[in-house]
């Protein structure tokens, strides 16, 4: 019973193995895409040589960063200060009649 079992194993096997030598990524008679998204992004950013090394940041302040992680980790964060922007929402009962169908569940 266990010599069928080690045939149909050794089977699978090999077919596995086979399926590598048909994938078109492994195909050495076609053309493959390399460097392409390493050149896409060199093409996009502003200093290329940002992508080999880093530049130091002047206007860090690591312990600035370092209070704000703890204060997260206590579950303490600040609240962001008011801006002088208007606040958006619906509300009476105007906003209800207006409403677009569609949009916002309605």
């Amino acid at each position: 019973m266990r010599a069928p079992l080690r045939l149909l194993a050794f089977g699978l096997a090999g077919l596995s193995m086979a399926c590598t030598a048909t994938d078109p990524l492994y195909d050495t008679s076609r053309w493959n895409p390399s460097g392409v998204n390493a050149a896409n992004l060199a093409a996009q950013v502003a200093v290329p040589d940002d992508l080999q090394h880093g530049r130091h940041g002047a206007d860090a302040d690591g312990l600035q960063a370092a209070a704000a992680v703890a204060r997260l980790r206590q579950d303490r964060v600040k609240k962001l200060a008011e801006g002088g922007l208007s606040q958006i929402g619906v509300s009476g009962s105007a906003a209800a009649d207006t409403a677009t169908p569609g949009i916002g569940g309605l």
